[in-house]
């Protein structure tokens, strides 16, 4: 039953790939699922996970240890199909026999990333994180912006604690065009606005603060990953899947800048790595996450939010500093789970800001204005 089960949840993620447009990752994870159920290749290589939950993410485990294969040059007849190998993914059923052979081929190699957990450092999610950091500052109403400290939960190699390096843009022929960021900067978030321009509010923030000046860059991560590390960076490019070139182009945008930007991520949890932070007069600290809520144990998330409390209520002004709170996570609305961006400044309310695609792209006004707890 168990061996059933973790098919039946590949099967679902393959599922969510072709909901998100992933023809290969689609079509390669049902034949996977598949081969568990009748005890081949991908079977030996799932086993030791068999009956894990859903969050263990099985089938992505599976998928970032062949593309790492690929990505190191050790499968050619499989990289012709891996559009970050040069190939094509226009046939994907063409795909699954490499992808069997792979699997079955580097047993050792396949093991070793199957005992790790993915990870996708999105940096697509800073077109949130960025538009909710210019509304709170625009919203301090202050003479000049105040320097910026940004601390990250669950910041994987730290990426996004580069966002203001970021551009994103957005625009429809004929219609409004937006973007914020610079010019030259390696890291292009094209597709951030579906209409073209973010809400009103996001806009006329990023009118009044075009530029932000970022002292501090920190982060947590369980398991941190370093963008300057070579195994580092192949994890990253591993996870990022292949028929999304949009992706791996920013990725490797990210990772380029990273080695001009410097920021340190410490391996620690959300809840003992707040227990340090503290404000500093005269800055806004501000406290992002985005899509890492669900993989923090309840009594650890409930002790996270208790140290938000501490830092919401030391922010008093300019003396101690000013605080914010952004969070770009799954929230239910209705009967369905959104991707929304909320705001919360010192100790005022929580607002909802925008809504958008799992990867902070094609965002747009969100439908509410508030959410319950």
């Amino acid at each position: 039953m168990t061996r059933a089960r973790t098919a039946d949840l590949i099967d679902m993620q393959a599922q969510a790939c072709a909901e998100l447009k992933a023809p290969l990752y689609a079509t390669l994870l049902a034949r996977a699922a598949q081969d568990v159920r009748d005890g081949g290749p991908c079977a030996d290589a799932v086993a030791p996970l068999e009956g894990a939950p859903g969050p263990a993410a099985v089938a992505l485990r599976l998928l970032g240890a062949v593309h790492a294969l690929v990505l190191l040059g050790e499968t050619p007849e499989l990289a012709a199909h891996y559009p970050t190998s040069g190939g094509s993914a226009d046939h994907p059923e063409a795909a699954w026999g490499p992808f069997r052979r792979a699997v079955a081929e580097h047993p050792e190699h396949i093991a070793a990333w199957m005992r790790r957990p993915p990870q996708t450092n999105e940096v697509g999610r800073a077109n949130m994180l960025i538009s909710g950091l210019v509304t709170a500052v625009a919203g301090l109403a202050l003479p000049e912006p105040p320097p910026v400290r940004l601390l990250e939960l669950g910041a994987s190699a730290g990426l996004n604690l580069r966002a203001d390096r970021f551009r994103t843009a957005s625009g429809r022929p004929g219609g409004p065009e937006f973007s914020w960021g610079d010019p030259g900067s390696p890291v292009v978030l094209d597709g951030a606005w579906r209409d073209g321009a973010p809400p009103p509010r996001i806009a006329g923030a990023a009118a009044r603060v075009p530029a932000l000046d970022v002292v501090e860059r920190l982060g947590c991560d369980v398991d941190p990953l370093d963008p300057l590390d070579p195994a580092g960076a192949l994890a990253l490019r591993a996870y990022v899947w292949p028929d999304h070139p949009s992706r791996t182009a920013r990725l490797a945008g990210a990772l380029a800048l990273a080695r001009q930007v410097p920021a340190r991520v410490r391996a620690r949890g959300a809840a003992d790595f707040l227990v340090d932070a503290a404000l500093r007069p005269g800055t806004l600290t501000v406290v992002w996450h985005s899509v890492m809520r669900q993989y923090v144990p309840a009594e650890e998330w409930s002790r996270a939010e208790g140290e938000l409390r501490r830092l919401r209520t030391a922010a008093t002004g300019p003396e101690t500093g000013w605080f914010a709170h952004l969070a770009f996570e799954p929230r239910r609305i209705g009967g369905t789970h959104r991707f929304v961006l909320t705001l919360r400044v010192g100790e005022g309310p929580e607002e909802v800001l925008a809504e958008a695609h799992p990867w902070g792209l094609d965002a747009r006004a969100a439908e509410v204005a508030s959410l319950a707890p």
